[in-house]
């Protein structure tokens, strides 16, 4: 009787409730897990020598831009966390097929506007913010589809936030123009996408 009790209790819902909790149980569980692997992984991708070089060159470039420490920090931050949020899933293997094409055609564009953000700074009198920045909004629109069914208004409004600033023709100008700060940060910029593009990371 005891033992009967004893089993009883480690599950008084129905078997169909039961199934259901473990599961929800298991995925808490495994989003934890995930969640820590995927951040440790795309956190080091994104705190190697390279890419946090990037980062702290747009932070400044942002700030210089905004005059806002705090927004420029949130931009930043923004980058961070959406790169984990996708990283987490495309680890987990969340993403069906139309999404995993979604991804290639998302990692070609950034590869198209990496190399054409480099080749407006090494070429002189190439720049065309135009370019650019339709090319930084096609990004946009792909990590919106791509997260579609996966990631709350919240998140599209970190990609909006992000994408927009950085697309933003008055910003690309004057990260292009001729300030020597901007200068300065954009010369680190190209270099460290140059390094990234040799890898074959972007």
């Amino acid at each position: 009787m005891d033992s009967d009790s004893g089993e009883q209790s480690e599950g008084d819902l129905s078997p169909g409730q039961e199934s259901f909790n473990s599961r929800s149980l298991a995925l808490q569980a495994q989003k934890k897990i995930l969640s820590k692997m995927a951040t440790m992984a795309v956190a080091n991708l994104l705190t190697d020598d390279v890419s946090s070089e990037i980062l702290d060159e747009l932070y400044k470039a942002s700030r210089e831009f905004t005059k806002s420490k705090k927004e420029a920090h949130k931009i930043v931050k923004d980058v961070i966390k959406i790169a984990l949020k996708i990283g987490i899933l495309y680890r987990n293997h969340q993403f069906n097929p139309d999404e995993l094409d979604t991804v290639e055609r998302f990692k070609k564009k950034m590869n198209q506007a990496a190399m054409t953000a480099v080749s407006f700074y090494e070429v002189e009198y190439t720049f065309d913010r135009c370019i650019l920045s339709e090319l930084l909004l096609e990004c946009r629109d792909l990590l919106h589809a791509l997260v579609e069914q996966h990631l709350t208004a919240r998140s599209h409004a970190r990609i909006d936030h992000v994408f927009n600033h950085f697309a933003h023709g008055e910003f690309l100008a004057e990260l292009y123009g001729d300030q020597e700060e901007y200068r300065l940060y954009l010369r680190k910029i190209c270099n460290g996408i140059n390094k990234l593009l040799d890898d074959g990371t972007l």
